[in-house]
């Protein structure tokens, strides 16, 4: 695949929320501008004052850029640009998909685009908002190699390393895998500071011995501070991870595994959600398990 796109193209950004602001700054520090859209008009005002550029709509987005960003909750909103643009869908345009979905619906609708000449990549993200905005973050890719290559300059600015991970469809299938493990990196470790707290250990402490043994993940450098003094402004949210539990879940019914520790991972998730905590970030979950455990135990 032949390409002339250079880094004076703008980049589109369809979607300005947590994710998709730090997106926009990161390309607009790497020295790309920035052509954003988003339904809410606070987010559109926010990307204007950090000095992007603003589009009333998301297909228009999509007529000034050759290469696109998608930032959206689900496959659910994705379909829908998709099903809005129209003739603003071009051959030779690159959408790079963002967002955590669903891995058979990723790949169908790859194919569907292809059919009009336009090359879509599933780039899914490992990390929340505030590490995608310091960089850290890892990108996995599914979709045609070139393509990946085109846009190699965009994906090493969005994180540290970005990763092809094969045809269309496998960025999402790879996304999941992680935040399998990184969901339950997080809900050990609510729960082992859950029961440190009732059973009367320094929280602080627990948390440290756990940074320095080999209990140690990286959730605890994220999570753990947010966990012990109950602040939960989100990085990512409960929400969201819920979706992506569920969609876990359903790979593994495909795979035929049985997903123990991921069923009951979703319980507590759900229980967090039904408690008005989903809009609040993950590592809120530890709330759920402060009240389990206050129950159980007896000193």
């Amino acid at each position: 695949m032949k390409t002339s796109i250079q880094i004076a193209a703008p980049v589109g950004l369809i979607g300005l929320g947590l994710m998709g602001s730090a997106f926009a700054h990161r390309l607009r520090s790497g020295g790309f501008t920035v052509v954003g859209s988003d339904i809410d008009p606070a987010r559109c005002e926010a990307l204007l004052q950090s000095g992007g550029q603003v589009a009333a709509l998301a297909v228009d987005v999509l007529r000034r850029c050759d290469r696109v960003i998608l930032s959206l909750p689900s496959h659910r909103e994705v379909a829908q640009v998709v099903a809005e643009a129209g003739e603003a869908l071009r051959p030779g345009q690159i959408i790079i998909d963002t967002t955590t979905g669903d891995p058979e619906p990723t790949a169908a609708l790859a194919h569907q685009l292809a059919l009009r000449g336009v090359t879509y990549l599933d780039a899914t993200i490992s990390g929340n908002s505030a590490q995608v905005r310091d960089g850290v973050a890892v990108v996995m890719v599914g979709g045609v190699a070139e393509a990946f290559a085109a846009c190699g300059d965009v994906l090493a600015t969005l994180g540290q390393e970005a990763f092809h991970t094969g045809p269309s469809g496998s960025g999402a299938k790879m996304k999941l895998v992680t935040n399998l493990v990184l969901g339950l990196n997080r809900a050990a470790l609510a729960e082992g500071l859950a029961l440190g707290e009732a059973i009367g250990l320094d929280p602080d402490l627990a948390l440290r011995v756990m940074r320095r043994s080999p209990a140690y993940s990286r959730a605890m450098d994220v999570k753990g501070e947010k966990m012990l003094r109950s602040e939960f402004s989100p990085d990512a949210r409960l929400s969201q991870h819920l979706k992506d539990v569920r969609l876990i879940l359903e790979l593994g019914v495909q795979a035929g595994l049985p997903m123990t520790l991921s069923a009951a991972h979703r319980q507590i998730l759900e229980q967090a959600e039904a408690a008005g905590l989903g809009a609040l970030d993950n590592s809120a979950l530890i709330q759920v398990l402060r009240g389990l455990t206050a129950k159980k135990y007896q000193p």
